[in-house]
């Protein structure tokens, strides 16, 4: 079951791309609308998510401590994901992002929370990682060296943090109350970040209006989705899961646009596919 929650998860994650695409397509990359995304974004993650709870908004000290600092790293990680686009390898940068949110909750559950080091589990990770590399692809990267450390920190850090509130002894709120007051919190601080951001107007129509609202809903549940299975598995095998899941989704929604994948990237998911069969299967 929880499994199966997980490649729910991982669909989503997978489909979020395409209302970014769209978004920026409308809007633009600039630092502005990338603010405005994500407060639309949170938004609508925020009325979908107190939809799931039934309206009810929770609170504990705890969970409003972990909702910051889930917040913050979130915004770190967007601010280091803008500074980083047109100064370092974007096959890298991918790369990186995909190796930390592997890697630091596979790392941090086995080390700090006592999570088994199985068979399935090293296989899975190894399977994942080479088939990560094998999507690289040459092209001008400027001494990026402090980017591709922050995106990997940061975005692992995502899980990790997601670990320590599921595990954390104590008072807290349910996982839609921690989902829901992390979004609430990400909406104030971006805001606060717009007021002091200068740049063009962005014009919102009622098509940015859907991709916000789509991107959000999708990340925002796919988030709660992995917090309610990270309650039953264990933290080292669901995030190789979810890269591997997310990998795999996303090369067969490119089946679907003018971007077909490569060889190297469907012979990459076909190593993915192994990885998670052999978490599955491997004792």
């Amino acid at each position: 079951m929880y499994y199966g929650i997980i490649t729910i998860a991982s669909l989503m994650f997978s489909m979020q791309f395409l209302f970014n695409q769209q978004f920026e397509k409308e809007c633009g990359s600039s630092t502005r609308s990338s603010l405005i995304f994500t407060i639309g974004s949170s938004l609508a993650g925020t009325v979908l998510l107190l939809i799931i709870n039934k309206f009810r908004f929770e609170f504990t000290l705890f969970t409003l401590v972990m909702s910051v600092v889930s917040s913050l790293n979130g915004l770190l990680y967007a601010i280091c994901s803008m500074k980083a686009f047109g100064k370092i390898n974007l096959s890298l940068y991918s790369i990186f992002a995909m190796l930390g949110g592997m890697a630091l909750p596979f790392v941090a559950g086995i080390l700090f929370f006592n999570e088994a080091l199985t068979i399935g589990k090293c296989v899975c990770f190894v399977l994942i990682a080479v088939s990560l590399f094998l999507t690289f692809e040459r092209g001008k990267s400027k001494n990026g060296l402090i980017y591709y450390v922050g995106i990997f920190v940061l975005n692992g850090m995502s899980g990790v943090l997601a670990k320590i509130f599921q595990a954390a002894p104590y008072e807290k709120t349910s996982d839609a109350g921690y989902s829901i007051l992390s979004a609430v919190v990400t909406v104030v601080m971006t805001a606060i970040m717009l007021l002091f951001t200068r740049g063009p107007k962005i014009k919102i129509s009622v098509k940015s209006a859907l991709n916000m609202f789509g991107n959000g809903a999708l990340g925002r549940v796919a988030n709660y989705l992995l917090l309610i299975a990270l309650a039953h598995l264990p933290a080292s095998a669901q995030y190789p899961m979810i890269t591997g899941g997310v990998m795999i989704f996303s090369t067969v929604i490119c089946f679907f646009t003018p971007n077909k994948p490569s060889k190297r990237e469907i012979i990459s998911i076909i190593i993915s596919f192994a990885g998670i069969m052999a978490l599955i299967m491997l004792p």
